[in-house]
């Protein structure tokens, strides 16, 4: 007998009543927080630059000291305890989801060195048979020069991966996640 692999199917689109269903899932850090306050306004964009109505993003960063609030981070410092560190929201009509968080803190990598404040990214959508993932990085952080990830990606490549200010509102900064096509955003295979 021969065994024949059956199709994958893609995920989806049921983000929106199921898996994301209030806005709270974007209140990462309470009122009592530590740290510089981020309205971050993520936008997720098909190979056409058409906004993606019915997808999914999820957060995980660490809190503004550069701590994890999960038990694999051993640092000796604690977590705040008003700090989250994760969100998940789907996407609206133009494709935009608006988190409530905390710049992060710089945290060590495998080998120790620091790496840049940034937040790890997974998107979920419509046509994906897995989850994509990347990062969240702001744009003229001077950290960003000495982080061993950003270090890999092509010089020509690392913009899709800042996070810029608005113009008019320095605590709100703006994201693209474009899927595929010019322009795409990095992803890693982590």
């Amino acid at each position: 007998m021969d065994l024949v692999p059956t199709p994958s199917q893609t995920i989806g689109p049921f983000f929106h009543f199921c898996l994301a269903p209030d806005e709270s899932l974007g209140e990462m850090a309470g009122p009592a927080a530590i740290g510089e306050r981020v309205k971050l306004v993520c936008r997720v964009t098909d190979g056409d630059g058409s906004p993606v109505d019915d997808a999914m993003i999820e957060l995980w960063q660490a809190d503004a000291n550069g701590k994890y609030n999960h038990p694999d981070d051993t640092q000796e410092t604690a977590a705040d305890p008003a700090f989250r560190g994760f969100g998940r929201l789907a996407t609206n009509r133009e494709g935009v989801c608006v988190f409530e968080t905390v710049k992060p803190g710089r945290v060590p990598g495998d080998d120790g060195a620091m790496q840049a404040p940034h937040l790890n990214v997974s998107a979920y959508a419509r046509g994906l048979l897995k989850r994509l993932s990347t990062r969240i990085y702001f744009e003229g952080d001077p950290a960003n020069d000495q982080d061993p990830i950003l270090a890999i990606v092509p010089v020509d490549r690392r913009g899709t991966l800042m996070a810029r200010p608005h113009l008019s509102d320095p605590g709100i900064w703006n994201f693209e996640i474009r899927l595929c096509c010019e322009n795409e955003t990095v992803f890693f295979d982590f």
